[in-house]
This record gives structure tokens, sequence and C-alpha cells, in this order.
């Protein structure tokens, strides 16, 4: 199959540029053919509120040259538009309730202009994707077609290094933004016991609220943007994997990896996260904006070793089912479904 896959980006840290090159790597690994409309390869202007809208409008203007694909498949609704005006079956992947992410971070206004294009862009697909089961139940009571197909890890290139730096080590990895809990966990820090160390990794919007804060707590490690490799080798050389997200689509990459890398996990009961960290199960589950209840967690975790142990194994017999081998083959049973 032609396939083209459109996207906002491609690169970095983000859960939808890691999830498209997945995808990417997957369908050619299979024999097909993928181009991708991005960020990276077309023009925006780079400053935050209009990066997408000058994406959608330059993605449309290339749209208008990409001719012969059998599959469009658009990432979330700002590269909905260019995928209307492309012939061939149409795909669209909601990695999340796009609408509602834009009402937190930029205000109603934004909120209401992005529920309209959301809105559009459903009708212009012949089929959704999902990334978690609640959202899967939300689009089948309003009568849309649509596919669960959660989000996607390649378990196979994963080093078996660590890095561990500290004797006892936490670690966030992602986005820097508000919707992903990261002021909380800047807020946990200051009742984190100091023989404890934190590492953050990534970089966004409050990235300069982090740098302060680890020139106040010596024990924060803000390290900014790292390689996947050298990501992973850290997560796998970490205590716990804290992931306090106030909204997810589907369960993080995040969330996958430190699962494939028996490292536990403390996370909040978000839309997606549901759907792979059971509380005392394969994670420990706390509230958003709370954290007392993170400390809480972070104590119980290095004080009960055993308990320890069988949530680290039951998540570790869980992640094969989001391997790229698995959910690359619910994506090329979408395309010929159509």
């Amino acid at each position: 199959m032609r396939i083209l896959l459109i996207s906002p980006t491609i690169s970095g840290i983000g859960g939808i540029a890691q999830h498209v090159q997945g995808l990417k790597n997957f369908l050619e690994k299979k024999g097909n053919y993928v181009e991708i409309i991005s960020s990276e390869n077309t023009f925006t202007i780079p400053i935050k509120k209009l990066k997408n809208p000058s994406f959608m409008i330059s993605s449309l203007f290339k749209s208008k040259f990409k001719k012969n694909f059998d599959i469009i498949h658009a990432q979330n609704p700002i590269s909905a538009l260019a995928m209307k005006n492309i012939s061939g079956k149409k795909i669209l992947s909601l990695q999340g309730n796009y609408s509602k992410q834009i009402l937190l971070l930029h205000g109603q206004t934004a909120g209401s202009i992005s529920k309209k294009l959301e809105k559009n862009a459903l009708k212009w697909a012949d089929e959704i994707t999902v990334p978690s089961k609640e959202m899967y139940q939300e689009y089948v009571k309003n009568d849309y077609k649509v596919s669960y197909v959660p989000n996607a890890i390649d378990i196979s290139s994963f080093s078996h290094d660590e890095d561990r730096r500290y004797q006892k080590q936490l670690i966030y990895a992602g986005r820097l933004s508000e919707e992903k809990g990261i002021l909380d966990l800047l807020n946990f820090l200051k009742i984190l016991s100091k023989d404890i160390h934190l590492i953050v990794l990534g970089s966004g919007p409050e990235e300069s609220k982090v740098k302060v804060m680890a020139k106040i707590h010596p024990n924060l490690h803000f390290l900014g943007y790292q390689s996947k490799e050298n990501t992973i080798k850290l997560i796998r050389g970490s205590d716990i994997l804290i992931q306090p997200s106030l909204m997810e689509g589907g369960t993080s990459s995040t969330i996958l990896e430190a699962m494939a890398c028996k490292t536990p996990i403390i996370t909040t009961s978000v839309d997606g996260n549901k759907d792979t960290i059971i509380h005392m199960k394969t994670g420990y589950v706390v509230a958003s904006n709370n954290p007392p209840e993170i400390d809480n967690a972070v104590n119980y975790l290095f004080n009960n070793p055993e308990k320890l142990k069988i949530i680290i194994n039951n998540a570790y017999d869980l992640v094969s089912n989001y391997d790229w081998e698995h959910v690359g083959q619910k994506y090329l049973d979408v395309y010929n479904s159509i």
C-alpha cells in the first residue's frame, strides 16, 4: 500500500511524534510505501499560538501535490484539513480529546474554535481510531465508525543498559506542560525527602520553572531533552517513574516504556492510563493535583519491596500487548477494512 501520514510533528519525545515514527517504521517493515507531511518538512511559524494554525494551512497547500495514495492517515484534527483534500481512504487518529487540551492550555476562545475543527474533522474521515477504551465507548455511543488502537512502543529496540546516578532515584520523562502535571511534580518536590533524587527529562512551555526549581532544590536534576536511548537507560536505572498527568488520550508511551523496563509507575487515573495502570496491580494510582498523595506513593513503594515486585511483574507481563508488532497489525486491519 501507498500510505501518507500527516502529523504536526515527527521529532522529539512528544507522544504524537513517537507514535508516528513507530507507525512509519512498522509499516515500512511490512513492505508498504510511506510518506509523511509534518512541520519538519512543511512551513510553520515558530510561535506557540501560530505553529498549529500555520501547519494546518501549509499542509493543506502541500497536500495538493500528493496523489496516488491508498491511505491518508491524519494524526490529529489539525492534520485533517490536508487529509480531506487528498483522494484515498481517510483515517483520523485522535490521540486524546483535542478541544479539551486546547481549552486547558489556551483558554475558552481557542477551545471553542478547536471544538468546531474537531467536529468537522470527524465528518471528513472514513474511520476514526482512538487510543483508549473509554474514548472508544464515547464515539460508538455517538454513532461514529471507530476502532480502538492503543499507543505502542518498540520493545525490541530497548537497550538493557541502565543509568543510575543516585541511591534513590525517581524520574519524570515527557513534555514539560501543564496538562502533563509537571507543576504538581514541582510542588511535590517541596515535600520530597532530601535523600531521594528526582530526574526530569524533556522540554516544553514550563521548562523555565523547572530550571528555577533545580537551582533551589539540590535533589532536582533537570537534564533537558534526551535521546530515546538515553531516556530508556535512565528509566531503567530509576526506582520509580512518576507521570502525574491531568489528561492523556491513551496510555502514554513513557508509561509503556517504564513497564517494559520493569520500573514501577506512579500515575493518575485519567482516561488512557486506566487501560493499563490498575492500582496496586500494575502501578500506583494517585489523584490529580495532589502532591501529598505522590509523596505517600513514593514512600509506600520504597518501603514495601515484596508488593513492589508483584506490581513490576504484572506490568511487564501486560506490556507485550502494546508492542508495535501487535498494535501495528491493528492499523493494517483498519486500513484493509475500509
